[in-house]
């Protein structure tokens, strides 16, 4: 028989982790969050098949094929090692790991579930990394068809345009507008390209700073918010956020204010955030959730449905989960929905300025023959 799993029991982690230093380490990019992910999911596994957690958590980095993300994540097992639990040496990793999947394996270790707690986290974490991965995924192909629409009319502004220059040069007093128009672009863009590069570089340096104000930054998200299509898919994403983090820390027994404000971390709109923080305030005096977030309006009403339901039935926590799929869902459709019109509207604009560019060169051309026919 397996000997019985060892779980370690801790006082509850800060509210904000820090790095050593005092100071928050920067989040960890794209493929560090998945080795973090595999992590979780293989511990959940080994501690379910019985296995120790120091055990466990030495078979698991071995698992990461990233040896310098295996390097850092052996701080864990020296820290588990040396007595502490598991969510203390991950809240020394806030860079690593989120503080929902603190809180969910903390959680665990109180209850003595801890290898169902990291099955939760990690399907949470697993959830969100597929959110990420749709939404990229999705505005790829309009990228990338919007650069190539930038390169193809580039290249005949810079390559095709100048073979009519020296054809137009002794006529272009009796050039009609837009061939002019085309031709002053194609001659600045040949000419003065280190001025347009230095030009839209010093924009973007500007907007960056005035972007980084918390003013320009909250009215950019509420216009965020306002947009016809963005602002649905924007509210959408975030109450899906919102309620994977929430139902997942319910589930695993953390209490209902501690889990609002973990999951409220988890917001990016600076408006909804706002929201949130207002409706946190009333949790913890004792309030409910639904009432409070429907007067706040930062989430469809969908969503407050279910958490009136959730919190009705006492059953929040598995409601807020199923929220979360249903969003996620509808979160899939609508971008399905942008892509199919963001497509051909990028192709009808690329067709369109090559079409006038072809056109304003054919019109002088013709303009000259029938001068030259009439005389």
């Amino acid at each position: 028989m397996n000997p019985a799993p060892v779980y370690l029991v801790r006082t509850p982690p800060p509210a904000v982790a820090v790095a050593a230093s005092g100071v928050p380490r920067r989040p960890a990019g794209a493929a560090a969050r998945a080795g973090v992910n595999l992590l979780i999911g293989d511990l959940a596994v080994l501690l379910g098949a019985g296995l120790q957690l120091d055990r466990a958590l030495t078979l698991a980095l071995e698992n990461i094929e990233d040896r310098r993300l295996a390097a850092t994540l052996a701080d864990l097992l020296a820290a588990v090692r040396e007595g502490a639990p598991l969510s203390r040496a991950m809240a020394a990793r806030p860079d690593l790991f989120p503080p929902e999947a603190i809180a969910v394996t903390e959680a665990g270790e109180a209850n003595g579930r801890l290898d169902a707690a990291l099955a939760r986290a990690s399907a949470m974490l697993n959830e969100a990394a597929e959110l990420r991965r749709t939404i990229g995924a999705a505005m790829t192909y309009p990228i990338i068809l919007g650069i190539l629409a930038i390169a193809v009319i580039g290249m005949m502004l810079l390559f095709v345009v100048p073979q009519f220059e020296s054809l137009f040069r002794s006529q272009a007093d009796k050039l009609p507008e837009t061939t002019r128009l085309v031709m002053n672009a194609s001659r600045l863009l040949r000419d003065d390209w280190p001025f347009l590069l230095g030009g839209i570089a010093a924009v973007y340096v500007v907007l960056r700073q005035v972007a980084a104000r918390p003013g320009a930054a909250l009215a950019r998200d509420r216009l965020a918010l306002r947009l016809p299509l963005l602002g649905p898919l924007v509210q959408r994403m975030e109450a899906a956020r919102f309620a994977r983090s929430a139902g997942t820390l319910l589930e695993s027994g953390v209490p209902l204010p501690h889990a609002f404000d973990l999951s409220e971390r988890t917001l990016k709109n600076r408006v909804i955030k706002a929201g949130a923080l207002k409706v946190a305030a009333g949790i913890r005096q004792g309030g409910g959730i639904a009432g409070p977030l429907a007067a706040a309006n930062i989430f469809p009403r969908i969503a407050i449905g279910f958490i009136r339901t959730g919190e009705e039935s006492s059953q929040l926590g598995p409601m807020l989960t199923r929220l979360a799929d249903v969003l996620e869902r509808d979160i899939r459709a609508r971008l399905a929905r942008i892509i199919a019109i963001a497509t051909p509207a990028i192709t009808v604009f690329l067709g369109g300025t090559v079409a006038f560019i072809i056109a304003s060169v054919m019109t002088a051309i013709l303009g000259f023959n029938d001068l030259a026919v009439a005389g």
